[in-house]
């Protein structure tokens, strides 16, 4: 059994900050990728940013140059820095990893809670 825990979530002021983290815990192998999906309210959950085990990520067009993803492959976290944040930025934040069981050495998918952010104007 796998758990994401998501936290750092809440709500900022346009052009304001904030950090999300997302710990990986349970009977796990090795972590393949990690990401960061959003869901706004009536949208499709959507790509935000994810990283390889080696460190190369890749971004959604409309959060380049603003967030910044990054892992600690020691702890198995992930974090999503979000800078100059937007009002369209508001949604519930989900961290993804693509990971293999300890055990089984089976890959499958895990997902966290989900954490809201909300950016006013």
């Amino acid at each position: 059994q796998v758990q994401l825990v998501e936290s750092g979530g809440g709500l900022v002021q346009a052009g304001g900050s904030l950090r999300l983290s997302c710990a990986a815990s349970g009977s796990i192998f090795s972590i393949n990728v990690m990401a960061w999906y959003r869901q706004a309210p009536g949208k499709q959950r959507e790509l935000v940013a994810r990283v390889t085990s080696d460190g190369t990520t890749n971004y959604a067009d409309s959060v380049k140059g603003r967030f910044t993803i990054s892992r600690d492959n020691a702890k198995n976290t992930v974090y999503l820095q979000m800078n100059s944040l937007k009002p369209e930025d508001t949604a519930v934040y989900y961290c993804n990893a693509d990971l293999t069981f300890y055990i089984t050495r089976i890959r499958d998918v895990a997902w966290g809670q989900g954490t809201q952010v909300t950016v006013s104007a």
